[in-house]
């Protein structure tokens, strides 16, 4: 046991050492003597605190959970071969195949990491928000004041989380909110179609037909609805009011993942509105 967490701790360090700050989203400066990402910034990318992440590299920390240890290998952007080796050493066994996938592949990171002034969020196929940039967070407050599990689209949508009163009262759709619903529960469908072995995706369309007449409702239809691709959104901020932004989910290929993005047209009070949170509301990207 001691040999794996000293391997683990050996992997931490080594691969925060070889991301460049730049491809994480942070800027660099001419007086910046680490030759990768800071502490800080590894902690800062993957919600933990600065000292936890002191005490895995130096071995103490014994136990990290998968959640602890997927959120470092999308923030160190792993490949998958890297994301398995990085859970081995920590003891634990890699996500299987057949079920949905949480990983961000590095070069969708570092794109989305160099679309600064877009709001980019990346969702897995069950509509779990893995991946953040900070205009994301400018624009829908920061994901990680929730728990992990509420950062479900779905959730938000049908359940009684934190993420409904984080986003959704704050959000008008320009087809209604009833055929976005619509939409969310046909890619759901769609996933337990490909994943039917899943055991988490399972428990969420379970609960939610159990709590939510509406998803209920939704999950009865045939047939489905389309899935949801495009969507035109007035987002209620407390700042700088209502902004009304094209959204365009955007498909990863190889990857069962949906990027994201709010764009608003050059020039309009919608894209004025932007570069004001760009410049007041922006915070550090977060995975």
């Amino acid at each position: 046991m001691a040999s794996s967490r000293s391997d683990f701790a050996a992997l931490l360090r080594a691969w925060r050492d070889r991301l460049a700050p730049a491809d994480a989203g942070f800027a660099t400066t001419a007086g910046r003597r680490a030759p990768g990402l800071r502490r800080e910034e590894l902690a800062q990318l993957a919600g933990l605190s600065v000292d936890y992440i002191l005490r895995l590299e130096q071995g103490r920390a014994k136990h990290p959970s998968d959640q602890v240890v997927g959120a470092l290998a999308r923030a160190l952007q792993l490949s998958r071969e890297e994301r398995d080796q990085l859970y081995r050493s920590a003891g634990l066994l890699p996500p299987r195949d057949g079920t949905v996938s949480a990983h961000v592949p590095p070069g969708i990171q570092r794109l989305a990491a160099r679309l600064g002034d877009v709001p980019i969020g990346v969702f897995t196929a069950d509509w779990t928000l893995v991946w953040w940039n900070a205009m994301w967070s400018a624009l829908h407050g920061d994901p990680a004041v929730l728990p992990a599990a509420e950062r479900n689209l779905a959730r938000a949508l049908f359940g009684g989380g934190g993420g409904v009163g984080a986003s959704m009262p704050r959000i008008r759709f320009e087809h209604g909110r009833g055929a976005f619903e619509a939409s969310i529960v046909a890619d759901l469908k769609d996933a337990t179609s490909r994943y039917p072995a899943d055991g988490r995706l399972e428990r969420l369309v379970r609960d939610l037909r159990a709590e939510s007449d509406a998803f209920a409702r939704h999950w009865a239809t045939r047939p489905a609805a389309a899935q949801h691709t495009a969507d035109r959104k007035t987002i209620r901020h407390p700042e700088v009011g209502d902004i009304l932004l094209d959204c365009d989910v955007l498909i990863v290929p190889g990857a069962d993942l949906r990027m994201v993005t709010y764009t608003a047209a050059t020039g309009s009070s919608d894209a004025g509105k932007l570069d004001l949170l760009r410049v007041t509301g922006a915070s550090t990207p977060r995975p």
